[in-house]
Formats: C-alpha cells, structure tokens, sequence
C-alpha cells in the first residue's frame, strides 16, 4: 500500500511538474517619446511601446516579473484571461500597487487560448505606454482546433493612440467641458456653421433641450497607431496567402474602424473566444476588445489593413504583401448636425428618452450611421462594376492606388453583435439558479460625469454574488455616448438571439440607447472590477466590483475595507481649474474645485481704481439630480467701490444694494434653464435679493464666443472671446460697473 501511494504521489508529480512555466521579465520605465512632432514623456516595457508580446500555450504556467523602474507605482492587468483573483492586477482591489523599485511576480496557469492583452490598471498609464499583445495559442491536439484557421500564419495588431497632452490634463480638460479638442478636430457645431448647413432650427432645439454639441468622441488625439507606428509593411506575403490577425484595441478611449483593401474579412474570434466565421466589408472595434479577422492577399500587390478613429480624425495602416500599394478607401468626414438631429428627436427636455428611445440591441441599429456619408451614397458606389484585379496588374502605373473592390447592386456589410455565433453550445445548466441586475448607464457631459444607475462607485458597495449562481445582468444605456464595459476575470454571454450558441465576450460594446442583456456563471471567488473600459469614463465614475460571498483571505489586502476606500477614490477625484481676464478695464477671473457632486468656486472683478472697485464671490454647493442642472449653495460676498457721497443703488424690487464696503453671507441656488442658461437665485443675510441669468461660452463660430449676464441689481456684462489656442483667448467686454475693455483671457 505504501509503494502504491509512492508512485502515486510520483506519478502526480510528474504531471504537475510537467507543465511548463513560460518566464518574462518586464522592465516598466520612464522613456521619451516624439510620436506627433514634439517630445514628450511615455513609459516604455524593456524599452519598447507597445509592451513586449507575451506569448503562451495553453497548459503553460505564466510567470512574469515586473520590475517598477518609475517614480511612481504601478501594476499589470491580464485583460480578457481567467486568473485566481489575487493575480488579477487591479490595485487596492486584487493587491496593493507595485511600489517604485520594486520587483513583484504574477504567476497563473493558462487555461485558455485566443487573443487578449494587457495593460497597466494603476492611474493614467495606460494611455502613455503600457499596453502589450497576449496571444495564447492552443495546443494542435485541442478538438477546437480548427485547421485553415488556427495554422494560418498570424499578425499581432495593438492599436492605440497618441496624445501630447498629459493624460491627466486631457481628464480635467474634459472635466472643464474644454472646447479645444473640438476645435483641433474641426467638429465644433455652431451657430454659424448651423445657418452655414441649414441647421440652425437643429441647433437651436440641441440648446433648448439643455445638450452640448454632438460628438462620438471624447478627446482630440495628435496619432494613431498599429504596433506603435502609423505605417507598417509585412512585404513576406504574396498572392492567395490567408493571413490571420489577431487585433487588440489597446487604445485609452478610441474606437476603430477597420478595413481592408483586399476585399472582405472573415471574422473568426472576438474576446478571445471562437466564433462561427462572418464574412463582413467592415466593424468597429470598441475599446478594449480583440478581433480575429482572416484576409487574403488577392495579388502580388501591397494591400493596406486601415484603422481610423471612429470621429474619423486620423488612422493607422499594415499595408500586407509587396509590390503597388492599394489603398482601402477613406472614411468621409462625420455630418455632425445629423447626429445632433437624432439625438434631439431622441431626448425629452427632463433629459430622459421617449418612446423612440430603448427599442434597439446589440448594435443591430447604430444610430450613428445617420452621420455616415458612406451609407447614403452606397448606391452610388455599387452602380460601378467590379475591377478586374489581374487586368489592373499591367495597367497601374501609380504605386498607391484606392480599392474599388464593392460588388454591383451590394450592400457594404457591417458587423454587428447579432452577428456573432458561438461554434459551441454556452448555455447554462437549467439547475442553477438565476441572479437578475439591472444598471442604466448614466452620465453628465457638462460636468464629464459617468456612472451607473446616476452614481459613481464611490457612493455605492460592492454587489454580492454566490458561488454556483448564474449572473444575468440587463445594461440600459441611458447616454447618447458607446460604452465598453469590461468584466474581470469572466466571460459572458451575450444573448443576442442565438440562444444556446450565445457567444462568449467579456466585453460589451453597448451603444447609446440600447439594452443589451449579459449573463455569466459565478465559478471562482474574489472581488471583480466591471467598469466602462474608455479609461476617462472608468475615471470618472463608471464602475463596479462584484464580490462573492464567503471568499478566501487576499493574503495581499489584509485590510479590504480600508483599500476599498482608497479604490473609490480615484473615481471622484478633484479638479481645479482657472482663468483669467487680463483686460484694459480691469481684471475678472474665476477659480473652481469640484468633483463628482461638489463645487467650490470662486470668481473676482478688479478695477485699476477705487471708482471701479473691486468685487469677489464665493460658492460652495452641490449638485442635485439626475442631470445636474439644480446646485444650492451657501455663498460669500465681499464688495468695495467708491460712490459718491449721499448715493445709494437700489435694485429692481426697491432694495438698497450700496457696494460700499459690502461682507454679506448669502444662500442660494443655479439652475441651468433652457439654452444653457444659468439661473441663479441669491438671499444674502440683510435680506438682499439677487436673481441672475448668466452664460459664457455661446458658440458663435468656430473660435468665437459670446456671453452675457444680467441681473437683478442691475448689473449687466456682454462680451466676445477668440479661442486662440488650448490656454489662451482674445476677449473684449462691457461691464456696467467696469465699462468697455479688451484684453486675454488665460486659463487652466
């Protein structure tokens, strides 16, 4: 008995020690880097951007050792892979972060193939660097190895993007509600531009119904890239040669479309997990996500594989074979004011939806196709027949060439969710039994507030799930914004009208007014982030941790409550922000502290002299409501202006309202009315009352603005303002108290 269990424990051991451990080491630190004209700050992974590929086969064991050459802290998260949950790689919440010169190991067995990757999950970094390629092969003897597909030789794609600006700038910018990245992208609607197209009634209604401008796109970026370059050439392939590739949108908040100039692409994996193969002239690939899309390379001719932001502002290319260039052809600029026409016939004034709202599911209707130029002149397109390939092979003399590759009287196809078919079945065991979650999908673009049934995580606890319960979760996005919402450590199925062969994703690219149902099985323990994977989304708000009852001790957070917290605050940070006016009538400036639901705020007027004074006023309030529009407040006025002797102002109800040496507590509110308008009611403590209609940032064109602020004191303001560059403005105004003057405008 005892030499059995010997060469059972012998036998065992073989078998665990079989497994192969497959080691990275992984250098993170500061570099410099000029991707858009100027040198700027990245981080680099042994020295390179994207971060090294990692490569694995299915039944390796992964041990990869991160050294944190920064002066900051960092971490790793395996996007898309199943983990134990203190490998997961999410700070304060699977571990504490990777403290500057330090060394930490991630050690997991691989248990899965497809195509995932990975990225830091520690602030901003993400955007400057720290995305890589994780490719898990499976092993030849898989019974789901499919031949034709899985031995065709494959591409790595990382797509990202590039932005000169510090990232956590770019976040208090949109914060801000900034019109600079809308300039640099050209895509500012205003009134101008509406009489200029027709628009104007569209425009108006937009204001009237209290919403900015129409955008799919948050962020102004300077480049695009694939595998950290805007060019590529593979010139190894020729004619007939299929070529699969494996695509990871490692990109902070871009969507991509991608297209190919060699005719259709055969979709054959998405997040990592097989689908039945779809032929398709075209998708976007949301943020975050993985395709795996098989093209052929029809002649001995240069192909180009074309990523291009979803606002259309630049793109990236892997041209694949050698030889003339063909092109695939480029996406026309959006028709913005088409955009804000749906959106207008979608929303109520209350900013809830009416009935046209909510009917649509897993992208089988994008309502932004309405600003596709593409779509609308198809037919046009089509009428033209087919080149002949190989009769174009003597005759081109240019070496790049557009593809022309539409066949008569078809139409372009489009992937979209619905479309997508598990090669297995993926349904759940009738036995077990059903948790049901709703969330709707929120947000506030005024203030760039996201989050999930109108709260960010820092106001909500971790959601409760069982061991051995299947999670259905139904995702309401109530937004007129695309949101990519990660789940970690699981996939789940997407029921998308396939029923048993639902494919598996853990990630969900929900458009706006869509509900989308999600369901997966509850199979390990631990706390798991769900959240919007558009990185300023996540930041601001956007959310959750799903946590299982009864689980084992984080040996690496022994105090969870207290890294919980720490958690939720990087969700509701505070932004400061500035200007000021240096004008030849004196000197007016603002200065605000908020985040999520609070404001402090402070503005001033300064005359050169005591005829003009000098006026400032403190708020401190919180934003109420759904929309935000309502914020009471207490307040602090502290006046001083010379008047002549015996004179005494009185405002428009009869009160004595001298600014003489004037320190007044006050309590009130702003409400944003109609057209964007603030209007703000004030009762100070002798009983004064102030009402005032006031806004700044009226979009006369492009670059001008108006504003204006008249109230009950019988004060009044009108003034104009040049948007000159991202910090800088051109300004001339009438001040009843200061009189007329010109001057810049700085801000932060």
């Amino acid at each position: 008995m005892k030499k059995l269990y010997i060469l059972f424990l012998l036998f065992f051991s073989i078998i665990v020690f079989a497994q192969k451990v497959v080691r990275y080491d992984l250098y993170v630190k500061d570099t410099i880097v000029n991707y858009a004209g100027k040198e700027k700050r990245a981080i680099a992974v042994n020295g390179q951007i994207p971060m090294p590929t990692l490569t694995f086969t299915e039944g390796d064991i992964a041990e990869i050792h991160v050294y944190n050459q920064l002066k900051e802290t960092t971490s790793l998260h395996w996007h898309g892979l199943y983990v134990p949950n203190k490998e997961d790689g999410v700070p304060f919440l699977t571990q504490k972060p990777i403290q500057p010169g330090a060394e930490y190991v991630y050690k997991f067995p691989i248990i899965q193939s497809g195509t995932h990757w990975y990225h830091s999950h520690s602030g901003m970094q993400e955007q400057i660097g720290m995305y890589g390629m994780l490719i898990l092969n499976k092993k030849e003897e898989d019974k789901t190895f499919r031949a034709g597909i899985d031995d065709l030789p494959q591409v790595p794609i990382m797509l990202s993007e590039w932005t000169n600006y510090n990232p956590k700038n770019v976040h208090r910018m949109l914060h801000s509600a900034s019109d600079w990245f809308a300039i640099k992208k050209n895509a500012v609607q205003s009134y101008g531009e509406a009489i200029k197209e027709g628009h104007f009634a569209t425009k108006f209604n937009n204001e009237w119904k209290r919403m900015l401008a129409m955008d799919v796109s948050d962020v102004y970026y300077d480049s695009f890239l694939i595998n950290g370059k805007q060019t590529n050439q593979l010139s190894q392939f020729k004619k007939g040669d299929k070529v699969r590739l494996r695509i990871a949108n490692g990109g902070a908040s871009s969507y991509f479309w991608l297209t190919y100039a060699g005719g259709k692409m055969t979709v054959v994996a998405n997040d990592g997990n097989d689908v039945e193969p779809v032929e398709v002239d075209r998708l976007i690939i949301g943020v975050s996500e993985t395709y795996d899309v098989v093209v052929t390379v029809p002649m001995n001719m240069s192909y180009e594989f074309l990523a291009t932001s979803e606002d259309r502002i630049g793109s990236a290319s892997l041209f694949l074979g050698n030889g003339h260039k063909m092109k695939a052809d480029s996406l026309p600029r959006l028709q913005y004011f088409e955009g804000m026409k749906m959106m207008n016939d979608m929303m109520n004034m209350d900013g809830t939806m009416n009935d046209m709202g909510m009917k649509m599911s897993f992208q089988k209707m994008d309502l932004n196709q309405v600003m596709y130029p593409e779509l609308k002149s198809d037919k046009k397109k089509n009428t033209e027949e087919k080149m002949e390939m190989k009769s174009m092979d003597h005759k081109m003399e240019d070496h790049s060439m557009h593809s022309m590759e539409m066949k008569p009287n078809s139409k372009l196809v489009t992937l979209n969710y619905g479309m997508l078919k598990a090669p297995f079945k993926t349904s759940f065991p009738d036995s077990l039994p059903v948790k049901e979650l709703r969330f709707e999908l929120t947000g506030n673009m005024n203030r760039y507030v996201w989050s999930m049934d109108n709260k960010v995580m820092s106001e909500t606890d971790k959601i409760l799930i069982k061991k051995g319960e299947v999670v259905r979760i139904t995702l309401v996005n109530n937004s007129m914004m695309r949101h990519p919402m990660h789940l970690h450590g699981h996939d789940f199925r997407i029921l998308n009208g396939k029923n048993e062969y639902a494919p598996l994703k853990n990630v969900l690219d929900i458009l706006p007014m869509e509900t989308d149902v999600i369901e997966f099985e509850a199979n390990t323990d631990g706390d798991w982030f769900f959240h919007c994977h558009i990185l300023y989304h996540m930041m601001s708000g956007m959310n959750r941790v799903f946590s299982y009852e009864n689980s084992s001790p984080n040996p690496y957070l022994p105090n969870k409550e207290k890294a919980y917290k720490m958690l939720q605050e990087e969700s509701n940070q505070w932004h400061f922000m500035a200007e000021n006016d240096f004008a030849t009538n004196g000197n007016d400036g603002r200065m605000k502290f908020q985040n999520t639901r609070w404001s402090i705020g402070t503005e001033w007027r300064l005359g050169y002299n005591d005829d003009h004074g000098y006026e400032s006023e403190t708020h401190i309030g919180r934003y109420i409501g759904k929309n935000q529009w309502f914020m009471p407040f207490i307040g602090f006025d502290a006046r001083y202006r010379k008047l002549d002797t015996g004179e005494i102002e009185e405002n428009i109800f009869g009160q004595e309202s001298t600014k003489d040496k004037r320190l007044q507590a006050s309590v009130g509110f702003v409400y944003t009315l109609p057209l964007l308008i603030n209007f703000q009611t004030e009762v100070y403590h002798d009983g004064n009352v102030r009402l005032q209609l006031m806004r700044e940032d009226i979009p006369v064109s492009k670059r001008l603005r108006f504003a204006f602020m008249v109230n009950t004191d019988k004060e009044y303001m009108s003034g104009l303002k040049y948007i000159v560059g991202k910090n800088l403005s051109v300004t001339t105004h009438y001040d009843s108290d200061m009189g007329l003057g010109f001057g810049l405008n700085v801000n932060y």
